[in-house]
């Protein structure tokens, strides 16, 4: 099953359940799609929306949700946190699982000692080969800084 369809799906059983925070977030998340399908097909660049455009649409939307979260957080406004912690939490559940900061720590260091990277000059070269390598397993923000400090030392 398309990650469309799954997602579809999960708002069919919300619909039944009558949960309104997991209907309104599967409404936003169902619509983006429709966005991102006719900007597909129409455009020089004609093409059918397939998982990996809406895994990239997804990510897309969970970077928004944490920047709004720590905002948030940041004002003391509970009430929009738990929101957005929702909405959160629905969209990370249809993207893969990200590996944890010691697990991003190892691959990183790994990709650094394999292509001789020995400065902060060598940074695009690493970020390239993390995420040819590792594209929807690892937070690139949160590698960003880490190689950094790696590179720096």
């Amino acid at each position: 099953m398309s990650l469309k369809e799954t997602i579809e799906t999960e708002y069919k059983n919300a619909l039944k359940s009558k949960d309104k925070s997991k209907i309104s977030t599967y409404r936003l998340i169902l619509s983006s799609i429709k966005d991102l399908d006719i900007s597909n097909r129409s455009g020089p660049n004609k093409k059918e929306t397939d998982d990996e455009d809406i895994k990239k649409l997804l990510k897309k939307m969970v970077k928004q949700r944490a920047e709004s979260i720590d905002i948030y957080k940041k004002n003391n406004r509970a009430d929009l946190l738990e929101v957005e912690q929702n909405e959160y939490d629905i969209l990370t559940s249809f993207l893969p699982k990200q590996l944890s900061g010691e697990d991003t720590k190892k691959i990183c260091e790994k990709i650094i000692s394999e292509l001789g990277a020995g400065s902060i000059k060598d940074m695009g070269k690493v970020m390239g080969e993390l995420k040819k390598q590792h594209a929807d397993e690892i937070d690139f923000s949160k590698a960003g800084s880490l190689l950094k400090e790696l590179l720096n030392k």
